[in-house]
């Protein structure tokens, strides 16, 4: 593969990488960053990237042999939530959350997996199911879910309840989502882009977070891309519309780890 080429199916992955670095840091800075010396790392080397079945994965390999020798995101703060978010991260099995992420939020399969983390497919699949199990146990809380369309809304209120968690109302707009968020508080808001009166999820998310404080959001749109652009302030997880269970599963458990509220049982 040229140079040439190279970059442009670099550059293709790159907004998977952001997600899935923030999904694992649970903040954009961070995630950014990582995704910003992956990038370095293999503009000096790209034989790890040639090394591999395709530029995505390769490029993940190279995000995945950084991740593991720095092991959490730098300038934690010993006594605010990110760190709470570290010591619940450090009781899960090494590997498994990383596992869970690949192959349910960024589709790759167990064989890719393993070629990421340097395991074989079995041990990649076995990982998944161990952090499956984990994080089910490990955090459980109160999650608003604003979208417009009922059968999506009933669809992603079961599988929240289904994970343990209370579901605090489904609002269909701006202004009702922030009464709903007002009138029994969240921990995690799960918030479709596009909302029935054609206001702005994001604008009702920025709305209760300007109100409540800080707190995990799962935006959920048809054009990820389009918020994974660095240009500005962006989510930490995001889902792609049409999504999988597996992922809103997996978006939902990883949003928990990183709650700044102090409601959640760990």
């Amino acid at each position: 593969m040229s140079q040439q080429e190279l970059s442009s199916a670099i550059g293709e992955a790159l907004p998977y990488l952001r997600r899935y670095a923030r999904s694992l840091t649970g903040n954009q800075t961070s995630g950014d960053n990582y995704a910003a010396a992956t990038l370095e790392a293999v503009l000096s080397d790209r034989s790890t990237v040639d090394q591999c079945s395709d530029p995505k994965t390769g490029l993940f390999a190279v995000f995945h042999g950084i991740w593991v020798t720095t092991g959490a995101p730098a300038e934690i703060d010993p006594e605010g939530p990110d760190a709470k978010a570290q010591e619940r991260l450090a009781k899960l099995t090494a590997g498994s959350r990383e596992a869970l992420l690949l192959h349910t939020v960024e589709g790759f399969d167990f064989a890719r997996v393993g070629e990421i983390m340097e395991v074989g497919a079995d041990e990649a699949q076995h990982l998944v199911e161990i952090a499956r199990r984990e994080m089910a146990d490990a955090v459980s809380g109160r999650v608003l879910i604003i979208e417009d369309e009922a059968i999506i809304a009933m669809d992603l209120e079961s599988i929240v309840t289904d994970l343990g968690h209370r579901v605090t109302g489904v609002a269909r707009t701006r202004e009702g989502a922030r009464k709903l968020a007002g009138s029994d508080v969240p921990d995690l808001i799960l918030s479709d882009i596009q909302l029935a009166d054609n206001s702005s999820g994001v604008d009702a998310v920025n709305d209760i977070l300007g109100e409540l404080g800080s707190r995990p959001v799962i935006f959920i749109t048809a054009f990820p891309e389009r918020l994974l652009t660095g240009e500005r302030a962006e989510p930490a997880f995001l889902i792609a519309k049409p999504y999988s269970e597996d992922q809103v599963r997996s978006a939902v458990s990883q949003a928990m780890f990183f709650s700044s509220t102090e409601t959640l049982r760990a």
